[in-house]
């Protein structure tokens, strides 16, 4: 019996504060910028937001990526330069697609703002394969029944994009991606999904992959076409992301994501002059990064 580890790097994800709450952000990082297409995965609150308060993310702009927010609890309003003005609300898929370039802004209703709300989630972005860096913008919405689910011995899956488990999602990519949501009993395990690259990050509980333990709040990268099993030592929710290698370099400069210095500098200096969309009926926006 083998006694190599699938595990090829643990990441401590840092801290992040975002104005109205902080999150824990695992990729990109200095040893590790993506897993599959995935170049970007913040852990967002849990937070609670009193009377009055809530999340307000001005307009900003995107290239070179898709985003989605998935969440466990709470609401966020999502607008953008394509029009569309969509609720992101648990179990839900909103994959925005950001390829030459598209602004939204992520906000709370007047009702939300008004009541206030418990909010934990999510927040990932996956970059684009070079051919398809530049294609047109678009927006989807696959509510929460959509979106395909399983009990499992001693837990549930939901398949968010991709195979696995037998399920498939209808969320549309521009390459192989997987992003799955697991949850475990104490004591039950279940076979990790195949994947030529995959991360796992364990939202809550404690897991072990293969004899080698992963707590609450820390991000595995496992050897590539791993294969193996993760058991739950404590009630556990867990995220599996990851997918097929992407080939060539990306740079992330704030909100841009590019294979292409020439079009990242492009990008900035037409959010500088204005040339981006706008969100309808939407005035604020977030400046130009100074550095």
């Amino acid at each position: 019996m083998s006694t190599e580890s699938i595990v090829s790097l643990v990441i401590e994800p840092s801290r992040r504060s975002l104005g109205e709450f902080s999150v824990r952000r695992a990729l990109p990082d200095k040893r590790r910028q993506r897993v599959g297409p995935f170049i970007f995965f913040d852990h967002m609150g849990p937070a609670d937001f009193p009377p009055g308060s809530g999340v307000n993310v001005r307009s900003h702009p995107h290239i070179g990526l898709a985003t989605i927010t998935y969440l466990f609890a709470g609401e966020i309003l999502h607008r953008d330069s394509l029009g569309y003005v969509q609720p992101i609300r648990p179990g839900a898929v909103n994959w925005m697609t950001a390829g030459e370039g598209i602004v939204h802004s992520e906000k709370v209703t007047d009702e939300v703002l008004a009541t206030g709300q418990h909010l934990h989630g999510i927040q990932t972005w996956v970059a684009l394969p070079v051919e398809s860096e530049q294609i047109e913008p678009r927006f989807e919405h696959y509510p929460q029944d959509r979106i395909p689910k399983a009990s499992i011995d001693g837990g549930s899956v939901c398949v968010i994009i991709g195979k696995a488990y037998g399920l498939e999602s209808p969320v549309s990519t521009e390459s192989t991606t997987l992003y799955v949501e697991l949850n475990l009993d104490a004591g039950a395990s279940a076979g990790l999904p195949p994947a030529e690259e995959l991360g796992v990050y364990v939202v809550k509980g404690a897991v072990t992959l293969e004899g080698e333990p992963l707590q609450s709040g820390q991000f595995a990268v496992l050897e590539n076409n791993a294969g193996g099993a993760i058991a739950a030592d404590q009630a556990s929710r867990v995220m599996l992301c990851g997918g097929d290698t992407l080939a060539g370099e990306r740079t992330i400069w704030w909100n841009f994501v590019s294979s292409s210095k020439e079009r990242l500098e492009h990008a900035k200096q037409r959010w500088r002059d204005g040339e981006f969309p706008a969100v309808p009926g939407e005035d604020d926006f977030i400046p130009l990064p100074e550095i």
